[in-house]
């Protein structure tokens, strides 16, 4: 499974760890992608996404049908990519 968020389409960016010496070796920034179930009200099923906290933030201020709308046209996810829980 990837660490990329379904709505935003965040994913862990890769940087450096640097020491007291200046000395750089690689690291990756991982985003805070959990796992979160909601009720979709126009198709009345459950949905699971995986979704960092500033898509959570998205999905509150506009609502889940819009910000889906919003990833798949953008193409951050597809609709067969959503998981439906209880069919």
């Amino acid at each position: 499974m990837s660490k990329v968020c379904q709505i935003t389409g965040k994913k862990a960016m890769i940087g450096n760890n640097v020491s007291h010496s200046k000395h750089r070796t690689k690291r990756s920034f991982d985003i805070n992608l959990f796992q979160k179930k909601f009720y979709y009200v126009e198709e009345g099923c459950w949905i699971s996404l995986k979704l960092c906290a500033q898509g959570l933030r998205m999905i509150n201020k506009v609502g889940l049908d819009a910000a889906l709308k919003n990833a798949v046209e953008k193409g951050y996810c597809d609709w067969k990519d959503i998981k439906v829980i209880g069919e």
